[in-house]
């Protein structure tokens, strides 16, 4: 299951694991979206189920990963990409959107989460990788709801990675830095350029930077790794 999987990072992420050769599960709001990713990895002779989601919403959630379980048996990968921005300085910023931005970017990545528990389990086997932020390690002006929910992601995947370790389920988080999605281009010129300096490998991620960093995450090459943040991030940021 790739939650966000009908642009950008998610459906990066859901090309590379079908290629990979899972059967993978694609969720979002945008249906026509998903049917095109579902459409692409088909014809690639893959196989893909279009689950409609929001992740604001908890039995939306239940009722998306139940259509995908009945369709294609237990979910053993789930990768939590689904995220939002309502950006603006803490002095300004409503109620509403810290409430939705903690709300589909936090609790929604949890109660996903919560959906995969009983399955993998009971198969004593698992793989969940959870996409964080660079903001949610170094701060960020403007974005307090945004760097918060995704710092919240990081607690959450090591919180996580103790309680599954024993059942050989390993939780991880990926924290990109500069993607160039949708969400980034609508940027202006110069902030751009601006970032692109404080990046060391002088250019912007792409979307499949990340996912070859899930598709790893999820192989069983790296069975010994949990509880893990990853950073790709061109080196902006390191600690």
């Amino acid at each position: 299951m790739v939650t966000g999987a009908s642009r950008g990072i998610g459906k990066a992420c859901a090309l590379e694991l079908a290629k990979a050769g899972a059967k993978v599960a694609l969720a979002a709001r945008q249906v026509e979206r998903l049917e095109e990713t579902a459409a692409e990895i088909r014809r690639a002779g893959g196989e893909a189920f279009v689950a409609p989601m929001d992740l604001s919403s908890h039995d939306s959630i239940k009722e998306g990963f139940a259509a995908a379980a009945n369709h294609f048996g237990p979910i053993g990968i789930l990768v939590n990409n689904a995220a939002v921005t309502r950006d603006g300085l803490a002095l300004r910023m409503k109620p509403a959107d810290w409430d939705a931005v903690l709300q589909t970017n936090l609790s929604g990545t949890f109660y996903c989460i919560q959906q995969v528990l009983s399955p993998m389990l009971k198969e004593r086997w698992g793989r969940i990788v959870n996409i964080s932020s660079v903001v949610g390690e170094s701060g960020n002006v403007g974005q307090a709801n945004y760097v918060a929910s995704k710092a919240g992601v990081i607690g959450l995947t090591k919180a996580m990675a103790q309680e599954l370790g024993s059942r050989t389920i390993t939780v991880n988080a990926i924290a990109p830095g500069f993607i160039e999605t949708d969400m980034t281009a609508v940027l202006k010129d110069e902030v751009k350029a601006s970032i692109l300096g404080t990046i060391p490998l002088k250019r912007f991620g792409r979307p499949e930077d990340v996912a070859a960093a899930v598709r790893f995450l999820c192989s069983e090459e790296a069975g010994y790794i949990t509880g893990h943040v990853l950073d790709v991030n061109g080196g902006m940021y390191m600690r």
